[in-house]
C-alpha cells in the first residue's frame, strides 16, 4: 500500500534518475552489451550491478576503466570501453513528463533534487542535456561515497537537507530502495510507471492526499540548493 502524501507535510521531493526521470539504460545496456557477446542477458546485467558496487566505481572509488575490466574478466563480455559506454549512455533516455512534472513541483514552492547510485556518467549527462539546472539538490552515489543500499545513506541525505524525513518524498523504481528510505521515516513511492506517479503527485500538488495506490501503476553532490 502506498502512503498518503499530505501538502502540508511534505516540502521536498527527491527522483531517482534511470528508471525515473529516464529509461533505465544501465540495466537495458548491460542486457545489450550480453547480446552483443552472445552471452545471457540476464547475467552480465546481474555481474554488472554486482561489480559496479564490488569495484567501487559507482561510490567513486574506481575508475569506470576497472568496473570494464572486471566485466570483461568475470563476464566475458566483448568490446573497447567507449564503444561498450555508449551502450549504456544512450540508453539513458529522459522522460519528458517527468521532467515537466518535476517543473511543476518546482514552481508549486517544492524543493526537487535527483538521488541516484549513479557515476560520472550523470554529469556528462547534464552536460548534455542542461539537466541539474532544473533541480535544487544532486545526490550521486559517485561523489556522496555511499549508495541506497546503506541506509544510513538515508541519514546523511536529510542532514545535507536540513530536512526531518516526514518533510521528504523519495520516487525509485527498486522496492528495496523505498524500502530503505521508508525505514528511516521517509515518505517514498515506488515507481512502476508514468501514470500512477503522475496522479499521485499532481494530487499532492493541488493539496489533495493522495490515496493508497495513487503510485502504483555535478561536479558536487553536497547538498547544496541550486538556484
Amino acid at each position: 500500500m502506498e502512503p498518503r502524501l499530505h501538502r502540508r507535510l511534505i516540502d521536498t521531493v527527491l527522483f531517482d534518475f534511470g528508471g525515473v526521470l529516464a529509461e533505465e539504460g544501465f540495466r537495458d545496456g548491460l542486457a545489450a552489451i550480453g547480446r552483443r557477446s552472445a552471452l545471457a542477458e540476464e547475467e552480465v546485467v546481474r555481474m554488472g550491478h554486482e561489480l559496479v558496487l564490488a569495484t567501487g566505481y559507482v561510490t567513486g572509488h574506481a575508475r569506470e576503466s576497472l568496473w570494464w575490466n572486471a566485466l570483461r574478466t568475470k563476464a566475458g563480455i566483448r568490446g573497447e570501453d567507449e564503444s561498450l559506454r555508449r551502450e549504456i549512455l544512450e540508453r539513458f533516455i529522459i522522460r519528458p513528463r517527468m521532467l515537466e512534472l518535476n517543473d511543476r513541483l518546482r514552481s508549486g514552492g517544492i524543493a526537487v533534487g535527483i538521488l541516484s547510485d549513479q557515476t560520472n556518467w550523470l554529469d556528462e549527462i547534464d552536460e548534455r542535456f542542461g539537466l541539474y539546472g532544473r533541480f535544487d539538490y544532486i545526490f550521486n552515489s559517485f561523489h556522496m561515497g555511499k549508495t541506497k543500499n546503506d541506509p544510513a545513506h538515508f541519514d546523511d541525505v536529510l542532514s545535507l537537507l536540513n530536512r526531518e524525513a516526514p518533510q521528504v518524498l523519495f520516487v525509485d523504481d527498486n522496492a528495496g530502495h523505498v524500502g530503505r528510505a521508508r525505514s528511516r521515516g521517509w515518505n517514498a513511492l515506488l515507481f512502476r510507471d508514468e501514470a500512477g506517479v503522475m496522479a499521485a503527485l499532481t494530487a499532492f500538488l493541488r493539496g489533495v492526499p493522495a490515496g493508497p495506490g495513487a503510485g502504483a501503476g555535478m561536479p558536487s553532490c553536497s547538498g547544496t540548493r541550486r538556484a
